[in-house]
């Protein structure tokens, strides 16, 4: 039987095909994942590593409340066998320049070159007093280069003028970046720094690697002072223990792309299972002839899983050796990219193992089924196909009693999560009702198949047999549809669940932030006020002055004034205008009038209007309160709308100059939108080209079973040839078989995925605000066009296979 199996996929190896590129991908996405882990993980060391890797020793505090102190650093340094020692001390600081005002993260110099991380480009790093280096990239934003004066501040205010001595190359480290990276002596980062000053680490240089005994001499040193909560360890130690805080443990980004791999696992299974069925049912008569020779049952399921185990290990080889050879291309293309030259490739031993083992595992798993189907060929008997499974037989019954409960059961905890806003009963209710789906799926995936290709009667009769052919072996379309099923689901799912969340997103923001842009307290002038409208990207910019304070029981509370025409231009909802002689107050207020008391005039009661949203400052009327000479006043601004991330935080720079204020002075709800709706779209970008291996794998197998299914119906192509239907006509019924089949699975894809997606979004948001379903109709459109499509060009070397082949070598075909 062994030699009857190898020739088997010697001799037919075309057959198996589809089951290899199906394997070969998804064990492919597997090892590349597990890689992406190993390398993520190297990666990380190089780039949070760079803070230490001079040092052969560093210490730091566990104990968050308990700082390392000036006491714990001159105690280590008497340590016997400390060369050099370095305490690391950084403070968050905003710089002021020429083109503006930016934040930065100021950290001292070593004493000595021996513990020095930065790397300089240019100058000389600061050695004295008010001079400070900057990384190369923050220097060219904000057109700096050595020899430019900046002023440097903390948050009490405390300023330092400084003058830029070098540009050095920025930390790789991920938690210096967003910011501008800066080096200053001990004795300019002092006076910014938090009092009482307290260590982020500190650094030793030794005579010798550290050993046992210098890590105890270390930690009695820093006992001695009364520290008990630390850690002693070498560089990369270190940067592991750092690398596990940021990740709490666990690398998040692995399992993400695991359970894509796990989908794309399950898929390949799906289509696996499914051709080695269809190749099962081709070869009754050869199956029945083997029976008769003497051939047992035991031996011809083994012979048939002989034949998946071979599949399975050559194609999961070739995944392994494609994913190997394409992270470590891919890695060392993105270390060729300035900014990224810390990327590292790791290979391990699991990766590979892994996959191999799995994709077998899969392949034989997958194929058991078929096998088993394989022995019930009895002597003298040619096998018909598997009886599908419907309700007028026990399989059917059982696999609707099972799908049955699942769905009901499944789809009550996905309704009581949405309802209770937790994912956590949600998620699982939600898998169990799919799962339920798909095991029933074979109890209405043909019907509907068979209604939506009455569809294709006007085609004449290609269109009428393409329908039939659809549903000829029910059991096999169902397979193939559900593999495309599953990953048009979950595409589907994201793209409802993203659209959905976006929109629940910017409501909420709308009702706590009115105005897109607000800029804080100032004296403003009307040339500044100007200088801002004829900003690009800017609709309207309106002064909004204070006009006196609430007195009372509220006494001190600012109350600030606008205009009639100012309001209805900034302020889209009726309720947030203040009219004339009234306070417009935040939504919740319970006082019915308060008395406010304007300068130079005594206090007066007024009645309250509640506004629709929470942060909105006390107003009134200009028409009720005149504004003061020279008043304090906010700035609000409209911008226009279809702005990205990018270009409004390009504008928060231009307005932050234009009125003279820090950056951080200008806020409002469409930067926060902005930076909300970008990270939507980068996650759904990667989760849907994450799902794409998916459909990819179930698209091959609808080739792969129209393949079969040609080769299956070789003879009754080529009569329906001899009876006068045109190769153009053979390949139409081919291509509409696809596209039922495609277009049917992506129909119901995309039902199931966007009640999943609204579903999900009410159970991960519905705690924060209302969350109404935004079904993206066009996208979703989209999707269903692509798999159609796809399912059209999959049908594409199958058709051109059957086409070629001639009516009289057709009809002579046993």
């Amino acid at each position: 039987m062994l030699q009857v199996a190898l020739a088997q996929v010697k001799t037919h190896a075309r057959r198996f095909i589809a089951i290899g590129l199906a394997v070969m991908l998804a064990v492919g996405f597997l090892v590349a994942t597990l890689l992406v882990g190993s390398s993520t993980q190297a990666t990380l060391k190089a780039s949070i590593g760079q803070s230490f890797n001079k040092a052969d020793a560093v210490i730091s505090s566990t104990d968050y409340t308990k700082p390392l102190s000036s006491a714990n650093f001159e105690a280590v340094k008497k340590v016997s066998g400390v060369k050099e020692s370095y305490a690391q001390l950084s403070a968050q600081i905003q710089v002021s320049a020429k083109e503006g005002s930016f934040n930065a993260q100021l950290q001292n110099t070593a004493p000595s070159a021996a513990l020095q991380s930065g790397s300089l480009i240019k100058g000389n790093l600061p050695s004295a007093p008010n001079q400070v280096a900057i990384d190369q990239q923050s220097a060219e934003r904000q057109q700096l280069n050595v020899g430019s004066t900046v002023t440097l501040s903390n948050a009490k205010g405390e300023q330092a003028q400084a003058t830029v001595t070098a540009l050095i190359k920025p930390s790789n480290d991920p938690k210096a970046s967003g910011m501008a990276q800066m080096l200053a002596s001990s004795q300019t980062v002092t006076p910014l720094a938090t009092l009482p000053l307290s260590f982020d680490t500190i650094q030793l240089k030794l005579d010798s690697p550290l050993s046992q005994s210098s890590k105890t001499a270390i930690e009695k040193a820093l006992q001695s002072t009364g520290l008990t909560e630390y850690t002693v360890l070498n560089s990369d130690e270190q940067t592991t223990a750092v690398m596990k805080q940021m990740t709490g443990g666990q690398d998040v980004l692995t399992i993400v792309l695991l359970a894509f791999a796990a989908i794309a696992l399950i898929v390949a299974a799906l289509v696996v299972a499914n051709t080695f069925a269809v190749l099962v049912a081709q070869r009754t008569k050869e199956l029945a002839l083997l029976r008769c020779v003497g051939a047992n049952r035991s031996q011809i399921r083994n012979s048939v899983l002989l034949e998946a185990l071979v599949v399975g290990v050559i194609s999961s080889l070739v995944g392994i050796a494609l994913a190997i050879g394409g992270m470590a291309a891919l890695v060392a293309v993105l270390s060729t990219v300035p900014g990224y030259e810390f990327a590292t490739f790791e290979a391990n031993w699991l990766a590979p193992t892994v996959g191999l083992i799995i994709g077998v595992l899969l392949t034989l798993v997958a194929a058991l089924v078929p096998a088993r189907a394989a022995t019930a060929v009895a002597p003298l008997a040619a096998m018909r196909p598997a009886e599908d499974a419907t309700l007028s037989n026990r399989s059917g019954r059982l696999r609707l009693v099972i799908g049955g409960l699942l769905i009901v059961i499944g789809g009550l905890a996905l309704a009581a999560g949405a309802v209770s806003a937790n994912l956590m009963i949600a998620v699982p209710g939600g898998a169990a009702s799919f799962i339920g789906l798909l095991l029933c799926a074979n109890l209405f995936v043909p019907r509907l198949v068979s209604g939506v290709g009455k569809l294709a009667a006007p085609a004449g009769v290609p269109g009428k047999l393409a329908a039939l052919n659809a549903v000829r072996n029910p059991g096999r379309t169902t397979a193939t549809a559900a593999a495309l099923l599953i990953g048009v689901t979950l595409v589907s799912m994201m793209v409802t669940g993203a659209a959905t969340a976006r929109s629940a997103f910017d409501s909420t923001l709308e009702d706590r932030y009115p105005v897109d842009v607000l800029v804080n307290d100032g004296k403003y002038t009307p040339q500044q006020l100007n200088a801002v409208k004829n900003l690009p990207g800017v609709t309207q910019t309106v002064g909004v002055p204070k006009v006196g304070e609430l007195a009372g029981n509220s006494a001190g509370t600012p109350v600030y004034g606008i205009s009639t025409a100012d309001a209805n231009l900034l302020l889209s909802t009726p309720q947030n205008r203040v009219q004339p002689g009234q306070l417009l107050m935040p939504k919740g207020t319970k006082a019915t009038s308060l008395p406010m008391l304007a300068k130079g005039s005594a206090a007066k009661e007024l009645p309250i209007a509640q506004a629709t949203v929470d942060y909105l400052p006390v107003m009134v009327n200009l028409e009720t309160v005149s504004a003061p000479d020279g008043a304090e006043q906010q700035v609000w601004i409209k911008l226009a709308p279809g702005q990205d991330n990018g270009q409004l935080l390009e504008l928060q720079g231009k307005i932050a100059k234009a009125l003279g204020v820090q950056d951080y002075q200008v806020a409002g709800g469409a930067l926060i939108k902005a930076s909300f709706n970008q990270v939507i779209d980068i996650l759904l970008m990667v989760v849907t080209g994450l799902l794409a291996i998916a459909i990819l794998i179930a698209l091959i197998g609808v080739a792969n079973t129209l393949s079969l299914s040609v080769l299956e119906r070789t003879r009754e192509n080529a009569l329906l040839r001899a009876l006068g239907l045109t190769k153009r006509a053979l390949r139409g019924m081919l291509a509409l078989e696809a596209v039922l089949v495609a277009g049917v699975a992506a129909l119901i894809g995309v039902v199931l995925g966007s009640l999943y997606g609204w579903l999900g979004a009410q159970s991960g948001l519905g705690s924060l605000t209302a969350v109404m379903p935004n079904i993206p109709w066009l996208q979703l459109l989209v999707i269903v066009l692509i798999a159609a499509v796809a399912g059209l060009a999959a049908s594409v070397i199958p058709a051109r296979r059957a086409a070629r082949l001639s009516p009289v070598e057709g009809l002579a075909t046993d």
